[in-house]
């Protein structure tokens, strides 16, 4: 088996021409052309000998994605199916508005969290993602924004295929290449991490003084409510969530977006509304209203226009930052909670 080359640092891969013979150098060279210009063969390293790119071939592979499918949405999103090195399939999603493109990328193979109103749950978590396949996700989603778009891709969110938190090393590690001068050297401010919140990593990214944005999935701030939506809560609920993103406020001082779909018969009366105000109140926050994204269950329906505005008007009352979000791409499946490897 041949040595993924990108799971390499770039002092891994300066001693293996050292050892061959080669300049110290060459290792600068292989770096920028993996990260920087997101090279999918040796054979684009111009700048190398056909002697050292052979040496390369000969030692090394590059997993890059493949995009298996395109779809694209009357609104302009596009969503793709990505085929892994393995043959497995996540799928990451283009948003684009006015101003903005935003890639929705996929942080692992399925999910093992079991939220009832979504799509993806339904699959099985197979395995999570490397850093470099997470990579490959923005360079691919960012081709297409510059293609359709004319022009860069401007943010970044972990809200696709699977839970960010629980492959942390490889999403951190594909975070640094992201902002890294020596990779795409897209700014921290612009990327934001989404969560169904899991504590004790909460607490793990303040005290790695992480520079980017948390979203967390909350959907309700009453517990039993919450647990029916997310079983997650039964074993990380409100009270311990609330103590790790007041920790994480204190370390970042940066507010927290919760993000709310808003259901009909779990919490839709006033007393969701109520509960949710009072959890806002004991952390800088804000929220975004989403409406929900069927995905064929019967049990989980859309709220009614007007529970979504007296939820505006209640929070903006409390003096909460709310802004009620578009569902984008639903009519490919390409909107929250519906990403399930579904290609027509």
């Amino acid at each position: 088996m041949k040595t993924d080359i990108r799971a390499l640092s770039k002092e891994a891969l300066r001693d293996f021409f050292v050892k061959n013979g080669d300049k110290s150098f060459r290792g600068n060279q292989v770096y920028e052309w993996l990260w920087v210009k997101a090279a999918r063969s040796f054979d684009e390293m111009t700048n190398l000998s056909l002697a050292v790119r052979e040496m390369l071939e000969n030692n090394f592979v590059i997993n890059h994605i493949a995009v298996d499918k395109m779809q694209r949405s009357i609104d302009g999103t596009i969503k793709n199916a990505i085929k892994l090195h393995d043959a497995l399939i996540v799928e990451s999603v283009l948003i684009p508005t006015k101003s903005r493109t935003t890639a929705c990328v996929s942080s692992q193979v399925g999910c093992s969290l079991d939220c009832n109103f979504c799509a993806t749950a339904k699959l099985k978590r197979m395995r999570n993602l490397n850093a470099d396949e997470i990579y490959d996700q923005v360079v691919e989603i960012d081709k297409q924004s510059q293609l359709y778009h004319h022009h860069k891709l401007s943010n970044i969110v972990f809200m696709g295929m699977g839970e960010p938190l629980l492959n942390y090393k490889n999403v951190m590690k594909a975070i640094d290449k992201i902002t890294s001068k020596e990779g795409l050297g897209m700014a921290s401010k612009r990327i934001t991490l989404s969560t169904v919140g899991i504590p004790k990593m909460i607490k793990k990214m303040a005290d790695d003084d992480v520079k980017f944005n948390l979203a967390v999935s909350l959907h309700s701030a009453i517990d039993e409510v919450r647990s029916a939506l997310m079983p997650i809560n039964n074993k990380n609920n409100l009270e311990d969530l609330l103590d790790s993103l007041q920790y994480w406020y204190q370390k970042t001082k940066r507010k927290i977006t919760f993000e709310y779909v808003v259901f009909k018969n779990y919490n839709d009366k006033l007393k969701d509304i109520d509960a949710l105000v009072a959890y806002c109140k004991k952390i800088p926050s804000k929220v975004n209203l989403i409406t929900y994204n069927t995905i064929g269950e019967e049990a989980f329906q859309t709220a009614d226009k007007g529970v979504i505005h007296q939820y505006v008007k209640i929070l903006e009352a409390n003096a909460i930052i709310v802004n009620v979000r578009k569902s984008r791409g639903d009519d490919i499946d390409a909107a929250c909670g519906q990403l399930a490897n579904k290609m027509d």
